[in-house]
């Protein structure tokens, strides 16, 4: 049985850390499954709209904020998943009694509490700038959420957790988590529209190289961590590529032979 479906992570597997872009190899290699008819979906944290920075490749959905959402191609929403209000409230106050910033994702994008250093340097780390400030309270009044994010430290993260059983967190990077319903993640998004299409798991394949990525390499029949991936990642997944700037993507789909 053949690979029908390929899943993407973006930040530090098809966009380069260093340069902010796709690299030429990996268009190429994207573009050939194209015309070998194996679908490209892209599997991400950042919600699921068009990005600029994934502008030239050929994929046909994007599952976005972990999981919480899918959008089809053509726009139409396959699902989403919002996070409850008393739970975002708690994350609310968790973050003023912590004194964390805390971020949401709506329709504009997303919103954050406050502006400190962690925010500061992930916007550095991703080339874009700072999310805008605002009163979370009152958008969540018109328009609920699917993702949260604390900008904290692995052990505040930890304890602000166990008391939001409701919640799950996942990282792919040391500046904040992704805060997401409880056993909402990659890989039951993947799930999802693998069911959506008719396609078994063994027909699918999965890259990544944060702990994000873990739950979607247990959803897909073979998984890909990139060489430039965390210990723990690497040790998830079935192979093991060079980095985003050494031509990953392509050497294990050559590799694989799926192109």
């Amino acid at each position: 049985m053949g690979v029908r479906t390929v899943f993407f992570d973006i930040d530090g597997t098809l966009v380069s850390f260093a340069t902010h872009r796709v690299p030429e190899s990996t268009l190429e290699a994207l573009a050939e499954l194209r015309r070998r008819g194996v679908e490209v979906v892209i599997a991400t944290g950042r919600g699921a709209e068009p990005i600029d920075e994934i502008r030239h490749v050929p994929y046909s959905a994007i599952i976005g904020l972990n999981g919480s959402e899918c959008v089809l191609d053509d726009g139409r929403m396959l699902f989403r998943h919002t996070i409850p209000e008393e739970l975002f409230e708690r994350v609310l106050d968790a973050g003023e009694r912590h004194g964390f910033a805390v971020a949401a994702k709506f329709r504009a994008g997303f919103v954050v509490t406050r502006v400190t250093p962690r925010v500061q340097a992930m916007a550095e780390r991703v080339a874009l700038p700072c999310p805008p400030t605002g009163d979370l309270r009152e958008l969540y009044r018109h328009e609920s959420t699917g993702q949260m994010c604390i900008y904290a430290d692995a052990e505040t993260e930890r304890r602000v957790m166990a008391g939001l059983p409701g919640l799950c967190s996942s990282r792919w990077c040391d500046i904040f988590a992704d805060i997401n319903l409880a056993e909402v993640n990659k890989g039951t998004g993947i799930r999802d529209y693998l069911a959506y299409r008719g396609y078994d798991m063994a027909e699918s394949m999965s890259f990544g190289d944060g702990g994000n990525d873990i739950p979607m390499f247990r959803s897909t029949g073979l998984s890909v961590a990139m060489g430039n991936a965390s210990d723990e990642v690497k040790a998830a997944a079935d192979h093991v590529t060079s980095g985003v700037d050494d031509d990953g993507v392509r050497a294990a789909l050559t590799h694989f032979g799926v192109i």
